[in-house]
């Protein structure tokens, strides 16, 4: 398994962080489709509640990692990348197919269904060993990034 993004380079491209950062890898990316990777552990924070004694990973963040291997794929083709965001912001016929347990490796799979300049929906399908775990239809919106300035601290009077 080659991989074409690894997570330093996925953190180039996407703001999310610990613990929201749901993707490690990239293996295929191309102008319409990208596969990524997420590598389900036991040691992510949410197996601790969801369930304690029957490790499951949320459907909700098998979309989010959906979503956030679709915003890899919208953000690396602009030049001003570090000035936008990707943001969720529909999910359609999302299918829930198998439970994902830790040491499980999703293979996600989006393609591009339409794009136009400020959104892109996107279709795709996660897997565990070539066997259907998830499916969605996602809509994301390109949003310009605010970054808020640090004030500088006030100078000290003297005296």
């Amino acid at each position: 398994m080659a991989v074409l993004l690894d997570i330093d380079a996925i953190r180039e491209i996407l703001p999310h962080r610990y613990p929201f950062l749901l993707v490690d890898a990239i293996l295929e990316l191309e102008p319409e489709r990208i596969v990524g990777i997420k590598n389900v552990t036991y040691n992510e924070p949410f197996m601790m509640g969801h369930f304690p004694d029957y490790p499951v990973m949320p459907g909700v963040l098998i979309v989010e990692a959906m979503a956030q291997v679709a915003g890899v794929l919208v953000l690396k083709s602009l030049p001003d990348r570090a000035s936008k965001l990707v943001l969720l912001a529909s999910i359609e016929e999302a299918k829930f197919r198998r439970q994902v347990r830790p040491g499980d490796m999703l293979r996600i799979e989006m393609m591009v269904g339409k794009r136009k300049a400020s959104v892109a929906k996107m279709y795709g399908k996660a897997t565990v060993d070539g066997v259907v775990v998830a499916e969605a239809r996602v809509m994301c919106k390109l949003a310009d990034r605010v970054v808020e300035e640090t004030p500088s601290p006030a100078p000290i009077p003297a005296g």
